[in-house]
């Protein structure tokens, strides 16, 4: 392990308000629609769903910048702002000439960047006067973050836990216990699409559109409740820039600007809290950096999805998104990342792909775990399975770099540490892991019937 060079900001430089992407977009996302009506989305339409300014921020597609409460600043300021690292232990391995830097949010609490939007929403939940919330979780990763800000808030919290990942990932459960949440396995009896799922499929392991389903359903008829989620709208993404914000300024003291961004992908998170900062300069003509979106051979809606209306759960209770979509019934493969498994695209980050502003790479299961022990190795941090998208991504680029004999500046964002995931590394280590990828056919079989919109 060679010693990397760290950038570190002061508190001070933690962003005090959020970059909102929508108003800069050249060309704009498709409206969501109203599941009943097919008309487009209005706040008052999410004000069940949501709490009011969630709801509000979600659809503002007119102020660039949102201020950051102070409340929530306060909070940030328990690990923000995160540390950037130039990676020269992974570079030397690769014997690359490219500079590779890493955006490290797995300092936080929690271990991941989840808790960027968590402390917001529950800030604003709290604020409204809510008591109750639910929320989904895939690898646990937000359930975990959603567990520790709904206790700082006072808020009690349901957590619906993809099936597999909860018997996967043990250690993560009794992490959001440990906070005070439930945690359900999902799909569950506790709720009305729960039980149909369970009775037409009594195997199925779960994905995340089914727990979003629980989940929605479960606010919706509790009284003072509502539903917060973990990635996929714009909301989230909002939240999630400090992360570009910040790492924009650490890049200018390293003296450098990045070729290429790169995220792993599920919803679009972390990928939009690193990228969209950076973005915004391609857009005005500042700069032409690359954004590339790392995500799972076995679940490849950017890659290989359809552009369509769909609905963001597995019952069909949330708004229709405009979408790059592998179905809503898409059952993904139990796969470690499980972050990752999730059928659609958020709508900005779809408009984006299909607009030609950002790339997208598809990764086999063997090789991001082949990335993430070398990473391990070099850089002495062992990152979550969903994290390890991005380092295998930049690691291609890296490589690439070394055959054509140029410097390129590769930034990634380390969303989280995989010290909780090490049953993975255990399988992957004792050769039990394999990859897992989708035929064209399956596909076509799962987006024939779409939303007819």
């Amino acid at each position: 392990m060679t010693e990397s060079k760290k950038f570190i900001l002061q508190e001070r430089d933690i962003p005090t308000r959020w970059y909102n992407v929508l108003p800069d977009m050249p060309v704009k996302p498709e409206p969501m629609l109203h599941p009943g009506t097919l008309k487009p989305l209005t706040p008052e339409d999410l004000y069940p769903i949501f709490a009011e300014e969630l709801a509000n921020q979600e659809l503002n597609t007119t102020d660039r910048w949102i201020e950051i409460p102070e409340e929530v600043r306060d909070m940030y300021k328990i690990w923000r702002p995160t540390p950037l690292v130039r990676a020269r232990g992974l570079e030397k391995a690769l014997d690359t000439p490219a500079r590779i830097y890493f955006k490290n949010e797995s300092v936080s609490p929690v271990g991941s960047h989840k808790l960027n939007s968590a402390i917001p929403q529950a800030y604003f939940c709290k604020k409204q006067g809510i008591t109750n919330i639910t929320t989904e979780t895939g690898a646990g990763q937000w359930g975990a973050a959603m567990s520790l800000a709904a206790k700082h808030f006072g808020l009690e919290l349901a957590v619906y836990m993809v099936k597999v990942s909860y018997n996967q990932k043990p250690y993560r459960r009794s992490i959001m216990q440990t906070y005070g949440a439930e945690v359900v396995a999902s799909p569950s009896m506790s709720t009305k699409a729960g039980r149909k799922i369970i009775t037409e499929h009594p195997n199925y392991q779960g994905s995340l559109g089914t727990a979003i389903s629980e989940a929605v359903e479960l606010a919706t008829s509790t009284p003072n409740c509502r539903y917060v989620l973990g990635s996929v709208l714009n909301h989230v993404a909002l939240h999630q820039t400090v992360i570009g914000l910040e790492a924009e300024k650490q890049m200018e003291m390293a003296g450098d600007y990045p070729d290429i961004v790169i995220g792993c992908f599920g919803g679009g998170s972390n990928f939009s809290g690193i990228s969209l900062p950076f973005l915004r300069h391609n857009f005005s003509g500042e700069r032409n950096t690359r954004f590339i979106a790392a995500e799972p051979e076995s679940c490849p809606k950017l890659t290989r999805g359809k552009f369509h209306y769909d609905f963001g759960d597995e019952a069909g209770y949330t708004p229709l998104i405009p979408m790059l979509t592998l179905g809503h019934n898409f059952a993904p493969a139990n796969i470690h990342a499980g972050g990752l498994r999730y059928h659609g695209a958020g709508a900005v980050v779809s408009k984006l792909k299909q607009s030609g502003m950002i790339d997208a790479v598809d990764i086999p299961q063997l090789e991001t775990f082949k990335a993430a022990t070398l990473f391990a190795r070099t850089e002495g941090i062992i990152p979550a399975p969903e994290s390890s998208h991005a380092i295998a991504a930049a690691i291609r680029e890296a490589l690439q770099a070394k055959e054509e004999g140029k410097e390129k500046v590769i930034l990634f964002n380390l969303s989280g540490h995989g010290l909780i995931d090490m049953t993975a590394y255990d399988s992957y280590i004792a050769g039990d892991l394999t990859n897992h990828s989708i035929s064209q056919e399956e596909i076509d079989r799962n987006t024939a019937d779409l939303p007819g919109v």
